[in-house]
């Protein structure tokens, strides 16, 4: 199989999920179970990405600067400070302890 020919199945499968997905009576969506699994599910594989993006290195898990900076991003986030207040810090923390040789 190439590359182009995964892609292609790829895009098949895809529009067919989504074509099912209108085929599915509202009733079920709309019920309370699926509401709050949908709402769990995206909080989920996002913490999950989060985790994947500061702890990975290839197949390692390492534990440097981003580590520190993501916690101070959490602690932002809990203090409703502005978006892009939360990135400068976090990244600001992460340059500082790397400029400083605290961590890699």
């Amino acid at each position: 199989m190439t590359m182009w020919t995964a892609v292609l199945v790829a895009a098949i499968v895809c529009v067919a999920l989504k074509t099912v997905g209108y085929l599915i009576p509202a009733r079920w969506v709309e019920a309370p179970t699926p509401l709050r699994i949908a709402d769990l599910l995206t909080v989920a594989l996002l913490a999950a990405l989060v985790a994947v993006q500061t702890l990975g290195a290839g197949q390692a898990i390492v534990v440097d600067a981003r580590v520190p900076a993501v916690l101070v991003a959490a602690g932002l986030l809990l203090l409703r400070a502005p978006f892009l207040v939360v990135v400068i810090a976090a990244a600001l923390v992460a340059a500082l302890l790397r400029l400083w040789g605290w961590a890699a």
